[in-house]
């Protein structure tokens, strides 16, 4: 119902930049926010960086100041631009959508995931 398809990553020394790139399948105007996760070292999926419909952002402590999340509704398109980035940030980033559906029924669309390496 939602795809998602990422892209933008790569390998970038430590204190580069890369910025990645998720093409959604439908208009921005129906999803209610999107945004990145990554996985943790419980290999959980941990947020990154959100932005809601409304332009509400919302980032990870660990990513405030280097990391800055976008949409362009026209492109049907979210960006993370990432700055100063750090070992730590090497993950798979898995671009979501958030769907409400009749009533409060909410869905979640992921991306096959794009690959972030940063070397020391």
């Amino acid at each position: 119902q939602v795809q998602l398809v990422e892209s933008g990553g790569g390998l970038v020394q430590t204190g580069g930049s890369l910025t990645l790139s998720c093409v959604a399948s439908r208009t921005m105007f129906s999803i209610d926010s999107m945004g990145w996760y990554r996985p943790t070292p419980g290999k959980q999926r941990e947020l990154v960086a959100t932005v809601t419909s409304g332009g509400t952002t919302n980032y990870a402590d660990s990513v405030k100041g280097r990391f800055t999340i976008s949409r362009d509704n026209a492109k049907n398109t979210v960006y993370l631009q990432m700055n100063n980035l750090q070992p730590e940030d090497t993950a798979v980033y898995y671009c979501t959508a958030r769907v409400y559906y009749t009533g409060t029924t909410k869905v979640d669309y992921w991306g096959q995931g794009t690959q972030v390496t940063v070397s020391s």
